[in-house]
């Protein structure tokens, strides 16, 4: 099974390599700021601090020996600078060498295996890839980590802001909570020792309210609080990695990098919070009795739930052309039950799938007791995509599709029982059901063939009196037979 460690900076899961804690890539910034407290010495005498350096011999001087390398023939013409001058430099110049071969400098860039490779490894086990050198692939790869990092820190801007949110809220909260507070006192002074109970009960149950909606507040504060955290962690580190490491350094830390930040842009948050300040005090509302005093006074918190809210109505997902029809919506709260008060932002969309320029313009009655009735009036049939949305979210089943069909045909015939009884016994009447009778009748009749046993439209043939006209006999009578039939 895959082995993983955490990391004790970020707490990011680390895969380990096949070869254990000693494959992991090493952190060479970490590596190089030891290797300058460790050199903070003369690299001659090994007794005096160092404070200038030869760039020609590589190596740090005291102020003694500096002078003393000056005055010799030989080292008289070597560069020497300032110790703090070569800081910004010095890691750009430091070599890395290759774990399998020691003494080769990694100077080529597998771009199949994705990491740096000495010149031995890349006749060897990369002799198949494409390898090329460190200078001319090192833009292309800082580029794709600057653009994770642009990318994090838009992200932390938008994080720092629901998190000011969220603080605002808080603040709203607690504001609230002070005015319902005010609000019940004042109520209660005019009763004595019943009402001074009822309000003691009251603000209990607003300050469980309150603490309630504050630990869901400090929940959801505290998880995006540690999610901006491991994204700061994440964009220093990247930050101070393209800005003081090297090229190789760069190329060796990127994977890591990369697959770090890309999981932390991966991560899903919402930036609405999920609890408000809908916290509201009702003085009509009976609360029942206490010590024999009838008491009025409740707490209401109760907010509506869009994914709680349902559309009922016979004629949902289907309507006419031109005729005036609708649906209903039941605002309902968290529990499931009826918010009893309208005063919602309800909002209907319905749009043509085929004309994009077609929509429908609904209208929105709030009928005061939480269900509101949608009514409209398509002009176009077709499939429509209705929408309704209750404080900017869908309701449950929304978003559904509405057939409107063609504008309601009404019958052009007579609802008989048979063509011989409404055309008085006429032999060219016929009928849309298509049944005959013998002596030469080209119409129906009962018991004879083709028909259909019950009362039909001459038009079409239906048996429904209440239904729309097909408009064509289902048999092969002619349009005028049909014609004719209908004025006999």
């Amino acid at each position: 099974a895959a082995r993983s460690v955490l990391c004790p900076v970020c707490d990011a899961e680390v895969a380990l390599p096949p070869g254990g804690v000693g494959q992991l890539t090493p952190d060479y910034l970490a590596l190089s700021r030891g290797g300058e407290a460790a050199a903070a010495g003369c690299d001659l005498c090994a007794d005096g601090a160092a404070v200038r350096r030869c760039l020609t011999c590589e190596a740090n001087l005291c102020l003694f020996c500096c002078q003393a390398h000056r005055r010799q023939t030989k080292t008289a013409s070597h560069t020497v600078t300032e110790l703090e001058n070569t800081k910004d430099c010095s890691q750009a110049e430091k070599p890395l060498f290759c774990p399998s071969h020691p003494t080769e400098r990694l100077r080529l860039f597998c771009e199949q295996c994705d990491q740096p490779v000495c010149q031995i490894c890349a006749v060897d086990r990369h002799r198949q890839h494409s390898c090329d050198f460190t200078s001319s692939v090192i833009h292309r790869h800082g580029d794709t980590l600057r653009e994770l990092l642009k990318s994090t820190q838009q992200r932390m801007g938008t994080l720092e802001g629901v998190l000011a949110q969220i603080d605002d809220m808080g603040d709203a909260l607690c504001g609230r909570t002070e005015a319902v507070a005010t609000e019940i006192c004042l109520f209660a002074s005019g009763y004595v020792e019943a009402i001074e109970e009822h309000r003691d009960r009251l603000l209990k149950q607003l300050e469980d309210l309150k603490v309630q909606k504050e630990n869901l507040l400090h929940l959801r504060k505290a998880q995006l609080q540690q999610l901006l955290l491991d994204m700061r962690t994440g964009v220093e580190f990247t930050e101070r990695l393209l800005t003081s490491g090297s090229d190789l350094e760069i190329l060796v830390t990127k994977g890591v990098v990369a697959s770090r930040l890309a999981k932390l842009n991966s991560v899903a948050y919402n930036t609405h919070s999920s609890v408000d300040d809908g916290i509201q005090f009702s003085p009509q509302e009976r609360a029942g009795q206490c010590r024999g005093y009838e008491l009025f006074g409740v707490i209401l918190n109760k907010v509506v739930d869009p994914a709680k809210c349902t559309l009922h109505g016979e004629d949902l997902h289907s309507a006419r052309q031109n005729q005036l029809t609708g649906f209903t919506l039941l605002c309902s709260d968290t529990t499931g039950e009826r918010m009893g008060r309208g005063g919602e932002a309800v909002q209907v969309t319905i749009t043509h799938k085929d004309k994009r320029d077609c929509a429908v313009k609904p209208k929105v009655c709030d009928n005061g007791d939480g269900t509101y009735h949608i009514s409209y009036n398509p002009e176009e049939p077709g499939l429509y995509a209705v929408c309704v949305y209750v404080k900017g979210q869908h309701v449950k089943g929304s978003p559904f599709t509405l057939k409107v069909k063609n504008k309601f045909r009404e019958h052009q015939g007579v609802f008989h029982c048979c063509t011989f009884c409404s055309s008085g016994g006429q032999k060219a009447a016929r009928c849309a059901c298509g049944g005959t009778m013998p002596g030469g009748y080209q119409g129906c009749g009962h018991g004879h063939k083709g028909h259909p046993g019950c009362p039909h439209w001459s038009c079409c043939g239906q048996v429904k009196k209440s239904s729309e006209c097909l408009g064509q006999s289902p048999s092969d009578t002619s349009q005028r037979s049909l014609l004719r039939t209908v004025a006999l």
